[in-house]
């Protein structure tokens, strides 16, 4: 059996559903869960850690925690909105856990943590007073301080300022392996997912849609649906390429697509179209082209395509290459 296994849970509140969610989580492992906003990743985070009541069975290594109380599971949750408790000052919020349950070599573990998160100088700080980053840390440091064995994390980047998120992937990265730790980490950012994850699951609506590695998911999506939250372009039926494979779609990278201007260029697959806008952004142009009822969308360097803006509504070829398929 898997350190963490999920078996058909399954919960209804306010009108939304979890759905028969299975997913088998490996010691160690950077698990990410992605999906928009309103797919049910923080219902089912609070369903793993026992603050929301749900059917079907949770089993950590071969212990069964469905019905233990949130404190008995061994798991830390930081909030994507950190939760903090605003009457506690940070160290009192650090070490909130130690009020329920024996921290072994407390001092010692809660001096490596604010070490580690560089907390220090904030110990005697109001909560009120803290920046979005100084909150994201002691959240963390109080998740950290009770000795969880699994650490679930919603949505943690979304209030950080992006000039510092990637410095916070790398140190939640350090995180999960200082403290030896199984991390859950919600997201509805498939960039973020990409440097984090060991192992992806997409959540939409509230079911299970596809898991995998991070190149499996973000470079093969099983569904139409999944390629287009992962902001996957240019998806088209495969029989206008191959008309043996009439009940599936492909989708190819605007960046790849080429205008043919010679004819003794080669590519697999080129269409005549017609320009219907041509958009100049700094060092490349956007192209919309129409090639029968399909319409195509292509990024091209500018030094390639010169004239662009005044030639819209004029014939164009365009091509790219088999191995810049992906089939859906």
């Amino acid at each position: 059996m898997s350190y963490l296994s999920i078996k058909n849970l399954s919960n209804s509140v306010a009108g939304f559903s979890l759905e028969n969610i299975c997913l088998d989580i490996e010691k160690g492992e950077y698990f990410v869960l992605l999906g928009q906003s309103g797919s049910g990743k923080t219902r089912l985070l609070e369903a793993i850690a026992g603050l929301d009541s749900s059917s079907g069975s949770i089993h950590y290594k071969e212990d069964e925690i469905s019905e233990k109380n949130p404190e008995h599971r061994d798991i830390g949750f930081v909030y994507q909105d950190f939760a903090l408790f605003p009457n506690l000052n940070v160290e009192e919020n650090i070490v909130f856990s130690g009020r329920y349950r024996e921290i072994e070599d407390a001092q010692e573990h809660f001096k490596d943590i604010v070490d580690f998160l560089e907390l220090k100088d904030l110990l005697d700080r109001c909560i009120k007073d803290l920046s979005g980053g100084e909150k994201q840390r002691v959240a963390l440091a109080r998740a950290l301080y009770s000795k969880p064995k699994i650490l679930l994390l919603d949505e943690p980047l979304s209030a950080i300022d992006p000039t510092f998120r990637n410095a916070i992937m790398k140190k939640l990265k350090e995180i999960h392996r200082r403290y030896d730790l199984t991390t859950i980490h919600v997201t509805h950012n498939f960039r973020e997912a990409s440097y984090l994850a060991d192992k992806i699951a997409v959540i939409m609506n509230g079911k299970i849609e596809q898991i995998g590695s991070p190149d499996e998911v973000l470079n093969h999506p099983k569904t139409i649906e999944i390629a287009k939250f992962l902001g996957f372009k240019n998806i088209f039926p495969a029989s206008l390429i191959n008309d043996k494979n009439k009940s599936k779609y492909f989708s190819v990278d605007p960046n790849v697509i080429r205008i043919v201007k010679e004819q003794n260029v080669c590519c697999d697959y080129i269409f005549e179209g017609v320009v219907e806008e041509c958009m100049g952004i700094t060092d490349h142009f956007k192209l919309f082209v129409k090639v029968d009822e399909n319409h195509f969308f292509i990024k091209i360097p500018k030094r390639e395509y010169e004239n662009c803006l005044s030639n819209s509504k004029h014939s164009i070829r365009i091509g790219f290459d088999e191995k810049d398929v992906s089939y859906i």
